[in-house]
């Protein structure tokens, strides 16, 4: 609890001693006494302004400040009792009094509340029965009804034929390289700019990433840039075995210029839509354009299974491949028989429970998470130096992290002095992803930009920023982050 002494007036302050104090003090509240030293109301600088544009001056005192009753917490209230007085009026300060209506000190959101992280798992009651039955028929070891149900459940609700439930997205982007035979020296384009997950996979196979640079339109993979690297390819004799397009932020990148060209130079797709579980090009899910699909429901995912994947493909033989080589590739014998390597990757029927029952509010965490993106939207609506992540006409993003760039020819401030600003306040934001072709592990890796003048995923990562996106933000968490952004940049 802080300490007021450097916040309380009386009557006979005046509007600039008020302003001043607000200034020194770095808190948003002034509290007004009166002569016996009670607590009267709150004074914020919004108070102050409404007085000046009033037609006050800066030597008129708080005199002409109406009454009001203030919202405040008992001296012996806990920090649950205090928070929930500040979800409750939306306030981000409580001031506390004593039995005598004195104030007493100040409680703050951001010193008593939990951090305010950047995504986090939102659960409900239908995980718990899917779990349960799975507890209560000892289904427990990998494998399982909520493993095929869930696979069966994910595979309709996104369009898709076939899917395979796994252990990580990771694992679902292996077995899709895998599946399109992807093996030592072959060559592999990858969006650049995405988590070091969508690549790794590549060198798993002795495969070589080549990387593709953004398309300011989307923010996802450049089909410039693409084509531009197929050209190049065919031009040294050797055609990739495969293309892989991140869905970045729950936005699709541009899948029709992406697929005709890869149709026009025979390269399968594979779709990383780790991030866009819920979000639809032109009216069709991300994931069921190319060949393969993944998905992944990692804990800080707009659904989570804690840990797990889906790989999803039109091609039944394949998914069913899949399956074999993910639990061990193990030949249909009475013995244990290996003819090929196998892997450990599939999904638990525990784990497969808590999927089920998210995928049944999938609809409304995206909802919420939009929601979220719009009132940070229009909340910054008059700073000129915001470039929020784009959303083209036809698109449907998940909106799974809010994401702005600062334009650098509008504003000094960066995304580093916006991350340490809300860090200060107990609030995660961070970075947009490095770019793959920045990392020390694929250093010297080929890289085609968008056009000559600038890369642009580079310019992204320079300029851009991610916001706590949690589908369970509370109003008043959003807006301690809200008001900390607009306090730096104005």
């Amino acid at each position: 609890m802080n300490s007021v002494d450097q916040i309380i007036v009386t009557r006979k302050h005046s509007l600039k001693e008020g302003l001043e104090l607000l200034n020194q003090s770095g808190m948003s509240i002034l509290l007004l006494v009166g002569a016996d030293k009670t607590l009267q109301r709150t004074v914020t600088d919004g108070d102050i302004r409404r007085l000046l544009l009033a037609g006050k001056g800066l030597g008129d005192t708080l005199e002409s400040l109406e009454a009001r009753v203030p919202v405040v917490g008992l001296i012996d209230a806990s920090n649950a009792e205090i928070l929930d007085l500040m979800d409750r009026y939306e306030i981000n300060q409580v001031p506390v009094v004593d039995a005598n209506n004195r104030p007493a000190g100040l409680y703050l959101r951001h010193k008593i509340q939990p951090r305010i992280l950047l995504s986090v798992p939102h659960m409900g009651e239908y995980e718990r029965q899917f779990v349960e039955e799975a507890f209560q028929t000892n289904w427990i070891a990998p494998l399982g009804p909520n493993v095929d149900a869930f696979e069966k459940e994910l595979a309709d609700y996104v369009g898709s034929q076939h899917a395979a439930a796994l252990n990580s997205g990771t694992a679902a982007i292996h077995l899709a390289l895998r599946l399109l035979d992807v093996a030592q020296n072959d060559w592999v384009l990858c969006s650049s700019f995405t988590f070091v997950a969508s690549a790794n996979p590549i060198l798993y196979q002795g495969a070589v990433p080549i990387f593709i640079d953004s398309d300011p339109a989307t923010w996802n993979m450049s089909p410039a840039a693409l084509e531009k690297a197929l050209q190049e390819c065919c031009r040294r004799g050797k055609k990739p075995k495969a293309i892989v397009v991140v869905h970045l932020y729950g936005q699709s990148a541009n899948m029709e210029a992406i697929m005709a060209i890869s149709e026009a130079y025979g390269v399968p797709v594979v779709e990383d839509a780790a991030e866009s579980m819920g979000a639809s090009y032109r009216g069709q899910h991300t994931g069921t354009f190319g060949k393969f699909g993944i998905f992944s429901f990692n804990g800080n995912k707009i659904i989570t299974t804690s840990g797990g994947g889906m790989l999803v493909s039109d091609d039944g033989e394949l998914i069913e491949k899949a399956r074999f080589l993910s639990t061990q590739a193990k030949d249909p014998v009475a013995h244990y028989e290996h003819s090929e390597v196998g892997y450990n990757y599939r999904m638990s029927n525990v784990l497969a429970g808590i999927g089920r029952g998210q995928l049944k509010v999938l609809a409304e965490r995206v909802q919420s998470r939009r929601k979220v993106f719009f009132r940070y939207r229009d909340a910054f609506a008059d700073m000129e130096c915001v470039d929020w992540m784009p959303e083209p006409e036809g698109d449907f993003s998940n909106r799974w992290l809010s994401s702005f760039s600062l334009n650098p020819r509008k504003t000094e401030i960066t995304p580093r002095v916006l991350i340490e600003a809300l860090a200060e306040l107990n609030i995660e934001a961070r970075p947009v992803w490095k770019p793959m072709h920045l990392q020390p592990l694929f250093k010297g890796a080929r890289y085609f930009s968008h056009d000559e003048e600038q890369s642009y995923c580079d310019y992204l990562f320079r300029t851009s920023i991610c916001l706590p996106s949690a589908s369970s933000m509370s109003v008043a968490q959003q807006d301690s982050v809200i008001d900390c952004i607009l306090d730096v940049l104005k």
